[in-house]
């Protein structure tokens, strides 16, 4: 009996050990799985669109009344055919006085339609220059029709104040019997890649459509060429139409960060790639279309490569800068010393690090003042004062029919063929090796021509780099000088060039005889 109830007691005493356990193992567990504060656990919360939507819908309330739609109508004459029907034909009459006969015309309305922002109360509106241009882009179309969608749905008649085709921005006024709504400009430096953005205008003639995205690049290059360094936009993926052009792009300020200007795509409705002209680019642009009706940019006449890289500037002893490819006879550039193969590293003080950044600074530096320009030559640093040109009189410098032509020049014993050469740069050297996979370097540049030379009549175009003469390879001035010189009247020529085509040189062979001496 004894030894029974040890057993049953042992059995009773694990039993009460093992509930025990379990008792503290659960405590200890909670304790472990509690916070220490005491407080539970916080559920997620699911994310409420009413919040972004309020600041939409708050937004466009703001802005919307300014924006305003944009039809404009140009009268443009086309030919009439001939018709000349069959004798008692019924409808010889009818095809007889629409087809008059040859060379006669009629004018049909060419339209087109555009969006606008009114940033003035006085009734100034900033658009795309596209939208109120002629389709060759020469001038402005015959009528521009404003309509308030947002204000009073009233229809005006627009003017002109000014268009700045390098930014394809322009300025037109309406004039109402009291202040209009007016939106205000925003600062563009302020948006960040992945912002919200909220496009407003009347794609397809649809009025005040909304459409909301984000800022998906920033400084976008789409055209290339010395044009596009005045265009660098903002890309978005907000959707935009045709119609569009000219409406601002809105961030959730309430402020247009943009105008919606192009637009990248497949078959001529918006594939998610939107741009638009940055607000602090239009900003410039307004203010100097109402002040003075144009926008002047500064120049100095200096060409260079749009793009650079370090292997071009290492060759020239430099880290970063612009390399100067050519400078016009006569410019500011020229007058102060600047020459081929000069490194431009820095300008008023401000480092050049490429050549968008040159472009910045000279363009939005005041016509007639001076600028410190510091470059490199050999390696070597030095310093001139640039007096800083209008960009509109250099380039018509450059592109007058004497610039193309280059100086006039008279055929002489040592000039039979008419044309003046100079030695390459460089880097056109390397340029010209590079797109034709020449052995050796060669070639010498036509800087002038005779209009009545040889060489004219066979085509050589100023621009062109002659690399061989009858055969004989042309490494520098003094080689085809001597080669041209002597060449004999009744004697064939027989030129081998290159020619730039983009980015690269095609190669052409030009023929003539050189005409007996009068």
């Amino acid at each position: 009996m004894r030894t029974g109830a040890r057993r049953s007691v042992e059995v009773v005493a694990i039993l009460l050990t093992l509930v025990v356990g379990i008792l503290i193992g659960a405590f200890v567990s909670r304790r472990m799985l509690t916070p220490v504060s005491g407080a539970r656990p916080r559920l997620l919360p699911a994310p409420s669109p009413v919040r972004l939507s309020n600041s939409f819908a708050s937004i466009v309330k703001r802005v919307e009344p300014a924006v305003v739609n944009i039809n404009t109508e140009t009268m443009i004459r086309i030919g009439r055919l001939p018709h000349s029907g069959p004798r008692g034909d019924p409808f010889n009459g009818l095809f007889g006085q629409l087809f008059s006969g040859p060379g006669v015309q009629r004018r049909i309305p060419e339209r087109s339609l555009g969006s606008g922002v009114i940033l003035d109360p006085r009734g100034y509106i900033l658009t795309n220059d596209h939208v109120i241009s002629r389709r060759d882009g020469d001038r402005p179309v015959d009528h521009i029709s404003v309509t308030l969608y947002g204000h009073d749905g009233r229809r005006y008649t627009a003017r002109v104040i000014g268009t700045d085709k390098l930014t394809d921005l322009a300025v037109i006024k309406i004039d109402a019997a009291g202040p209009l709504p007016y939106a205000q400009l925003g600062d563009s430096r302020s948006m960040d890649v992945g912002d919200w953005v909220l496009a407003i205008g009347s794609p397809f003639e649809l009025k005040d459509t909304v459409t909301a995205g984000i800022i998906s690049a920033r400084g976008r290059e789409i055209e290339p060429g010395p044009d596009g360094q005045f265009k660098r936009f903002l890309q978005t993926d907000a959707a935009i139409n045709p119609g569009n052009s000219g409406g601002p792009l809105v961030n959730l300020a309430g402020q247009v960060i943009g105008i919606n200007t192009a637009i990248e795509t497949s078959d001529g409705s918006s594939d998610g790639i939107g741009f638009a002209i940055p607000s602090n680019t239009a900003r410039k642009v307004y203010n100097s279309l109402i002040t003075s009706g144009r926008v002047r940019r500064g120049a100095i006449g200096v060409v260079f490569q749009p793009h650079q890289n370090q292997a071009l500037l290492h060759s020239f002893g430099a880290s970063r800068g612009v390399v100067i490819d050519n400078v016009q006879p006569g410019s500011p550039a020229a007058n102060a010393g600047l020459k081929l193969g000069d490194v431009i590293i820095a300008i008023g003080g401000q480092p050049v690090q490429n050549g968008d950044q040159l472009v910045r600074i000279i363009s939005n530096s005041p016509i007639g003042r001076s600028v410190q320009v510091e470059y490199l030559r050999n390696g070597i640093a030095h310093t001139t004062s640039v007096v800083v040109g209008d960009r509109d009189a250099i380039l018509a410098e450059t592109n007058s029919p004497g610039a193309n032509q280059g100086t006039a020049i008279s055929p002489s014993a040592g000039n039979i063929l008419g044309v003046t050469v100079q030695n390459l740069t460089p880097v056109q050297a390397r340029r010209l090796d590079d797109s034709l996979h020449l052995k050796h370097s060669q070639g010498v540049l036509v800087s002038g021509l005779d209009p009545a030379g040889v060489a004219a009549d066979m085509g050589v175009m100023r621009g062109d780099a002659i690399l061989s003469l009858n055969h004989h390879t042309v490494r520098s001035v003094e080689e085809f000088e001597r080669l041209q010189s002597a060449l004999k009247p009744g004697q064939d020529a027989l030129l081998l060039i290159a020619r730039q085509s983009g980015r690269l040189y095609e190669p052409l062979f030009l023929a003539d005889t050189v005409p007996q001496s009068k």
